[in-house]
């Protein structure tokens, strides 16, 4: 980022006393710590503003602080961090959490009355108006209801990225925030404000949804990202289709922290020139790195960028089907429904299956109890992509996409569109590629008819079928650039 992360909101301190615990005490069923050991950190706005340092940038921290002796430690232990102060006479907030090991047993809180909020520091309006990227995160304790503050937060230049993480308890965002960062219960407690006809009968994703909707609608934002925990993150533009940017499988032990590490990721993602698209993917990755990598546990030393991790372990297939004309179909639709779960259904030509179709058909399975892919027949085929297309038979599609252990079905149809099949299958969810993101997709009208929703999930970057015919055709005029094993291919 060219200029500074400015972080605005409430700053707490965490300390962390772990022990070891090997005996339950005789008193009552608990276990007994020894060997107890105290470790301080900043908490709330404070530490997103010390991941970002951590993470090698430029820092400005808004925000109030006690003048107590857990205020005095959490100067201390913000370090080079610029501090920008607004005037403040109540205690600082501390959260105590008591873990045997790495396990999470109790958190003992004090400091929780909150005091007056008084003048904003003049170097607040230039810190702003200098940043590369603004993180507003609210903990509810009123800093971002101050006026003049947000004053200052909504006069900021349009041209700078703006991500907002909200409270419950606390304002809300100002106007034109270009991204805002609920996760599932803050986004159902602030939907619920605005709107409380979400039906119980509604899906999990589809529940994230109408929320991220009615928060988008509301607050004016330019996307509202619901972040998920294990399932990822939706991202909603108000209208058209939301994205769904599934997690990478990893162990979590204490997810802590993980919002906080979202969204700092997403803002530095912003702040450097990302899309909103592929700045939400990023801050997924890193909040599932973070976690990993045993979330606060490890704020001690550098939290790495990347985690190594394997696609999620998929449920195994419900019913066995070889047939790719829809017999043995309907049998597979009925089972899921009976156990009240999600049909979640794709469409393509999957002319020549590549990496990017296998990372986004695992990543649709993920999202229900089943995956049903349309294919496109070869008369299909011709007539989107023209003569010499498709490159293999449907027969053949159909054989190689039914051995990928995330599908459960391959139904083909033969017209330009996947309507008539949809009608038929009545999925749950239709997933489509990320450039449908913001946008109507064709399908979503009829799927809207049952009850139905379509989403789009983000694309592998470097996996085209048009790119790898163009890269044949180019070898085929190179053939020394094309060998495998010393055949010409």
């Amino acid at each position: 980022m060219k200029g500074p992360l400015v972080v605005v909101g409430d700053a707490l301190l965490d300390i962390d006393v772990v022990g070891r615990a090997e005996r339950l005490s005789p008193d009552a069923p608990v276990p007994v710590l020894d060997s107890l050991v105290e470790h301080a950190r900043p908490g709330g706005a404070a530490l997103a503003a010390l991941m970002a340092a951590r993470d090698g940038h430029d820092v400005v921290l808004i925000t109030a602080i006690g003048a107590d002796a857990a205020g005095q430690q959490l100067r201390e232990l913000l370090g080079d961090i610029q501090l920008i102060e607004v005037a403040y006479d109540g205690p600082t907030p501390v959260k105590r959490r008591v873990r045997a090991g790495r396990q999470p047993i109790a958190r003992l809180d004090s400091g929780s009355t909150v005091g007056r909020y008084g003048e904003v520091a003049c170097e607040a309006a230039g810190a702003l108006a200098g940043a590369a990227s603004v993180l507003v995160s609210d903990y509810g304790r009123g800093l971002t209801s101050v006026a003049a503050l947000r004053d200052l937060l909504a006069e900021r230049s349009p041209g700078i990225p703006s991500v907002w993480d909200p409270h419950p308890r606390g304002a809300s965002p100002v106007a034109g925030i270009h991204l805002v960062t609920p996760n599932l219960n803050e986004a159902r407690a602030w939907a619920s404000r605005h709107d409380a006809a979400a039906s119980d009968e509604m899906t999990p994703l589809a529940r994230t949804r109408a929320d991220a909707t009615i928060l988008a609608r509301a607050w004016q934002p330019h996307a509202v990202v619901v972040t998920m925990g294990a399932r990822g993150a939706l991202l909603s533009y108000a209208d058209g289709t939301p994205m769904v940017t599934p997690a990478p499988d990893v162990h979590c032990v204490d997810p802590c922290g993980a919002g906080d590490r979202f969204a700092v990721s997403a803002a530095v993602a912003l702040g450097s020139g990302e899309l909103l698209a592929e700045a939400v993917h990023a801050a997924v990755m890193s909040a599932s790195a973070y976690v990993a990598a045993g979330g606060p546990c490890h704020l001690s030393s550098h939290v790495p960028p990347v985690v190594a991790w394997s696609p999620r372990q998929l449920p195994p297939k419900i019913t066995s089907l070889s047939s790719n004309r829809g017999q043995n179909v309907a049998e597979l639709l009925e089972s899921v429904r009976r156990h009240k779960g999600i049909v979640v259904a794709t469409g393509g030509c999957f002319d020549v299956v590549h990496a990017g179709h296998v990372a986004t058909l695992e990543a649709a399975r993920r999202l229900g109890d089943c995956l049903v892919v349309c294919l496109n027949s070869d008369a299909s085929v011709r007539r989107l992509k023209g003569h010499g297309r498709p490159l293999v038979s449907m027969a053949d599609r159909a054989l190689v996409l039914n051995a990928l252990g995330c599908v459960d079905a391959v139904v083909i149809f033969d017209e330009d569109t996947p309507v008539t099949v949809l009608r038929q299958l009545r999925p749950d969810l239709w997933v489509k590629g990320g450039d449908y993101a913001g946008h109507t997709m064709p399908e979503t009208a009829v799927l809207e008819t049952w009850g139905g929703q379509t989403v789009a999930l983000p694309y592998v970057r470097g996996h085209s079928t048009t790119q790898l015919v163009r890269a044949a055709a180019s070898s085929t005029q190179h053939p020394s650039n094309f060998l495998i094993e010393g055949s010409v291919v």
